[in-house]
Parts: structure tokens; C-alpha cells; sequence
């Protein structure tokens, strides 16, 4: 079929289907492009032949709501949206945030915190039987026992918390057609509990093969040794050739079960899924509230992988969408970008071309394809690993064919690179054509801080490689006559970090003359090592104590060191630096950070 699918009962009769075989409920508004996993799953669905139908943003207070086609046949899919449903509607000091992206006119409140759950409980309100998956990022990283930062407290699997059937965790391709063809053959979808990249619950184990038991809900609640342990073997089973399954028990004939992860797509599998036939837009109902504000982030952008082996312990991707990289063809990226340039509201510029991290196009190493990736390893950190394939040659020969369409100015890299990958790689040249032809100005990078101590329980690569990259970066466009700049992304408050360490890190943005205008708290996010050590204190991969800042005075301090040069920010700097006896930097010299208080004049 052309055209969206149905958003409505009124829209599905003009298709002359009876009913839907899958109901897809999602916390986002209908955006029919394929950065937004919804659209991607209700498009292979279809394109396998099913009839899906979805239902947007329903009124979680009403059951009618949820009821808008009837009983679906097969089931239905839920899905959060492109981000947790908490995230979307926090900052990390836990205040409501005035806009959401995913909504129409970007209005705040049109999905409930906990969206997972809440739909799922709906839909069981009005439906006692019919088969609920759930699945998406919510869903994805709170597939176990996970610390919900909000609550301050070990949460249950989502799949028990919401009453869903199902789980299907990572990017859901390859799970979600066996599921369907599961449910359309007949199968009780309590006994679908062989497929990759899927949790089920089951009262029994009995007939579980090879697996890990894993630390008890209990014991991970009670104890904070035994979650950094139970977090450490999730986070060694994410690799879908050497991966066990694993089971949690949460009492007595109660037990959530993970299979290992589905296989990553191939080439073709994904030049497959970025062919379907999208509109490339959000719905046209939601036309007169504005449309849908994230369209305007990725419309003329183009994910060109998936995956990431730089192993950040802040971020969930080895969680969700694994450390094996998965890429696109040059000619399927090069169709998509075709399509782009036939836009009318194309100006010339296509905004991104890349992914997780930009510059990965090919799997790390060749051990890899057969082993798997190495469990207690990194690829880049402390330092390259001498088995590491840096080449950027392929990443290079797409651009350029980019950059030679018609109606095409410009071809920027925008999604983040790795720095250490760019310098590892001594032949390519990729530095030069980067910035001779994809900076637009300002080349965004992610050193996060300057302490080594805080960079190594970051995954970060020593301050000495971002010099050396950043020198590197001058050098090449001084050989340009280029005026282009760098921003590095800063974090504050990551476990670790001290005040004495946010001070060094101050101490170096007054050193390059550089002030932040954003700043990013760590978040404790679930299903992150970093998440781990800021609940428990300790590192799950060494078992040492990691400093945590928690309360809600240092983690300002912190981050106000960062922005010294704001005014708003004195006070707390000025404490900062007295808490520390860094009293040298407050003064009138060039090395100061802040001039010292004023002195109220006596009348």
C-alpha cells in the first residue's frame, strides 16, 4: 500500500480491512521515517503482509482510548517511543521538562512517565486475552532488574511490572517477524519462548537449556555487591554469538527469561529496511498543532550503521543495539539521499551521514565475525586494541559519491566521531577530508573531561589523545585556510568525579578560552555501567569503590565550575573553590577563575 498507515477506525474502513491483525500503541506522535523505530516496525510488518494499525498517544486515562479498532487478531505492539518515557519528561534533577519533540506542536504531557506499563495495563483492562509485545528503548533497557533513578530504587523487569506477554529488546527486526509468524500460525503466545532477542516469564525452568542464573531480584535489591555482580553478567551476554541466556528470579515459580540477542542485520538486510516505503513525514493530522518538531533533526539526515564497539560506560547502545557494527551499502544510502534531494524544502544539504558514532563503518576486527566480541575487552580503550581494523577509506569513497549528486552543497557529519578511531588510523587521510568538506564550522566532539581517573570509569580515552586530536584538527585546517572550530561536549557529576576534578576540568576551559553554553549532568540512565556505579558505588568490572556525587549542592557545583564565567554561577564557584582551598583562583590574575566578592561599602 502507499500513503501512512491507518491512525484511525475512519482511515483503516477506507483501506476495506475489518479489523487489524496488530494493533502498534505508541507514546510518540506518527512520524512515517525510518529514525523512528515505530515506523520501522509497522513498515515491515506490512511489508511482510500483515495489516497494522496504529494508535498514537491514546488517552491513558480512558480504556476507550486504547479500543479504537476493536481486538486486533495477532495482538498488539507497544512501544514508549524514541526515548524513555521518564527521560523525555525530566531533567536530571527530576524537574518536568516544558516541551517534548515527539509531540504534536511539541506539547508536554501527551504520554504518561512509565508509558510501557500504563498502555499495557490499559490494554488489559479492556482486553483480558489478547497477546501484548512490548518492545522499544523503555522496554529494551529495563528488560531485568534494572536502578530506576527516578524511584531511587531496584525496579522489576517491565515485562512483570506491565503484564505484557513479551519482550522483544535490541532494534526488534528479526524478533518481531518470528513473533508474527508465531502468532499467525497458531502458536499461544505463552509458548513463544525460543526466539532471539526476546524475555519471556515462565513459572518453570525446567525446560530452559544452557543457561546463566543470574543474582534474584531480591538479592540485587538488598544487596549493592550483588547488583554490580548480576549488572556485569547482562553486560558480558550482549553478544549474540557468545551470549547465554540468562534467568532472574523474583520468587517462586517466577522467573523472567532473556535469549541471547538476535543476530545483527546484514547489508542487505538493512539496505532492505531502509527501502520500505516511508512518507518521510509526520502525519498530516498533525498539521494544524505544528507537526511533530523531530522531524526537523533528521529529515534531510542519514543513517548510514548501527552499533558501537567505542564502549562509553555512560551509554546504553551495547545494551541495545550491541557492539557488532551493522552497516548500509553505499547504493542504499546513496538512493536514500536521492530521495532527499527531490524534497521541494531541500535547500542543498544533507545534515548528517552517520550513526551511534559517525565514523564506524565496518566491524572492529575480523576475530569478531566468528567469536564475537571480546567479553572482558574493550576495542579502544585504555588504548586501540592491537587486533583494531582503523580504516576509514569505505566512510570516505560514500561521502565523496555524496557530495557528486546533483542538487547536493553540502555533505555534513554532524552524529559524533571517535576521535582516538580517527588518529589510530594513520593512512586514510580522514581528518583532511573531513575537514576540508563535512565541518560545518564547528566539528562536535565528546572528550567529556580532562581527569584521566574520571576518563577510565568514563571508557574515555586519556586527555592526551583529545590534545592530540585537537593539535591535529588546528594543523589540517591552518593547511586549509579553514576557519573552523571545535566544541567538545563536557560532562559533569560522573561517578568519580571529585570537586578537585571539576576544578581541573574548569581549569582547562579557562586555559583554551572556551565557555560552555550547554552543559550535560550525568544521568543515570538504566542499563549503563555508569548507572551501575552511581547506584552502588562500586565499578562492576573491577569491584573497587567509585566517588559518587549525589547530593543536589556538589552536583550544581560541579557543573557550575564548568560555567564559572556566568554570573548566575558565582556563589556556588566561589564555595567550590573555598570547600577545595583554591583560594588562588579567585583573584584578579589571568590564572583566576572568579574576581573575589565585592565589599559592601560602610555609609
Amino acid at each position: 500500500m502507499s500513503g501512512f498507515l491507518p491512525l484511525s477506525k475512519k482511515e483503516m474502513n477506507k483501506l476495506g480491512w475489518v479489523k487489524p491483525e496488530f494493533v502498534y500503541v505508541c507514546g510518540d506522535a506518527y512520524v512515517d521515517h525510518p529514525s523512528f523505530g515505530h515506523a520501522i516496525i509497522t513498515r515491515l510488518l506490512e511489508a511482510y503482509g500483515y495489516k497494522v494499525a496504529i494508535i498514537s498517544q491514546p488517552d491513558w486515562r480512558k480504556k476507550e482510548s486504547i479500543m479504537e479498532y476493536g481486538e486486533p487478531e495477532l495482538g498488539f505492539l507497544v512501544s514508549a517511543g524514541n526515548m524513555d518515557s521518564m527521560v523525555n519528561h525530566y531533567t536530571v534533577n527530576k524537574k518536568r521538562r516544558s516541551t517534548d519533540a515527539f509531540s504534536p506542536g511539541g506539547k508536554i504531557g501527551l504520554r504518561p512517565d512509565r508509558a510501557t506499563i500504563v498502555y499495557c495495563n490499559l490494554i488489559r483492562q479492556a482486553y483480558k486475552n489478547t497477546p501484548i509485545i512490548i518492545g522499544g528503548i523503555e522496554a529494551s533497557l529495563r528488560r531485568l532488574s534494572h536502578y530506576d533513578y527516578w524511584d531511587n530504587k531496584v525496579r522489576r523487569s517491565i515485562l512483570l511490572d506491565s503484564g505484557a506477554d513479551l519482550l522483544s529488546y535490541g532494534m526488534g527486526e528479526h524478533a518481531i517477524i518470528d513473533i508474527a509468524e508465531a502468532l499467525k500460525s497458531g502458536l499461544n503466545v505463552k509458548d513463544i519462548t525460543f526466539i532471539k532477542g526476546t524475555v519471556y516469564k515462565t513459572k518453570s525452568v525446567e525446560n530452559v537449556y544452557d543457561y546463566i542464573k543470574l543474582p534474584t531480584y531480591t538479592e540485587v535489591s538488598c544487596s549493592k555487591e550483588m547488583y554490580a555482580k548480576s549488572f556485569l553478567m547482562q553486560y558480558e551476554n550482549t553478544d549474540h554469538i557468545t551470549a547465554k541466556t540468562l534467568v532472574e528470579e523474583y520468587r517462586p515459580y517466577e522467573y523472567v527469561v532473556q535469549n541471547p540477542p538476535a543476530e545483527p542485520l546484514t547489508t542487505q538486510e538493512m539496505d532492505d529496511v531502509y527501502a520500505l516505503p516511508y512518507m518521510r513525514d509526520y502525519h498530516p493530522a498533525y498539521k494544524k498543532q505544528g507537526g511533530v518538531p523531530a522531524i526537523s533533526e533528521i529529515k534531510f539526515s542519514i543513517t548510514s550503521n548501527r552499533g558501537c564497539f567505542g564502549g562509553c560506560s555512560f551509554c546504553a547502545l551495547t545494551f541495545h543495539q550491541g557492539r557488532r557494527i551493522q552497516v548500509r551499502s553505499h547504493e542504499s544510502i546513496l538512493d536514500e539521499a536521492k530521495l532527499i534531494t527531490n524534497s521541494p524544502d531541500f535547500k542543498g544539504y544533507i545534515h548528517d551521514v552517520g550513526g551511534p558514532t559517525a565514523n564506524f563503518r565496518h566491524e572492529a576486527c575480523e576475530k569478531q565475525l566468528k567469536y564475537g566480541v571480546c567479553r572482558d575487552k574493550q576495542c579502544l580503550f585504555p588504548k586501540p586494541c592491537s587486533n583494531l581494523k582503523a580504516d576509514h577509506s569505505d566512510y570516505i569513497s560514500l561521502l565523496r559519491k555524496l557530495r557528486k549528486l546533483p542538487k547536493v552543497k553540502k555533505v555534513f557529519v554532524r552524529s559524533g566521531i571517535r576521535f582516538d578511531y580517527v588518529l589510530a588510523d594513520k593512512k586514510s587521510g580522514f581528518l583532511e577530508e573531513l575537514c576540508k568538506y563535512h565541518v560545518s564550522g564547528q566539528l562536535r566532539v565528546a572528550p567529556e573531561h580532562v581527569s584521566d581517573r574520571v576518563l577510565s570509569l568514563m571508557g574515555k580515552p586519556k586527555h592526551e589523545i583529545y590534545q592530540q586530536f585537537t593539535k591535529q584538527y588546528d594543523s589540517v585546517n591552518k593547511k586549509f585556510k579553514l576557519k573552523q572550530y571545535m566544541v567538545p561536549y563536557l560532562m559533569s557529576s560522573h561517578p568519580g568525579s571529585t570537586l578537585k576534578d571539576a576544578i581541573m576540568l574548569a581549569e582547562y576551559i579557562r586555559d583554551i578560552g572556551y565557555m560552555p553554553e550547554q552543559v550535560q549532568d550525568f544521568y543515570p540512565t538504566p542499563a549503563t555501567i555508569s548507572t551501575c556505579m552511581y547506584y552502588t558505588g562500586l565499578d562492576p568490572r573491577t569491584g573497587k569503590k567509585v566517588y559518587v556525587a549525589r547530593g543536589p549542592e556538589e552536583k550544581a557545583m560541579q557543573r557550575a565550575l564548568i560555567q564559572y564565567r556566568n554570573p548566575a554561577n558565582y556563589n556556588l564557584v566561589y564555595k567550590a573553590l573555598k570547600m577545595e582551598h583554591r583560594e588562588d583562583l579567585i583573584g584578579f590574575g589571568k590564572e583566576c577563575l572568579i574576581p573575589p566578592r565585592k565589599i559592601k561599602k560602610k555609609r
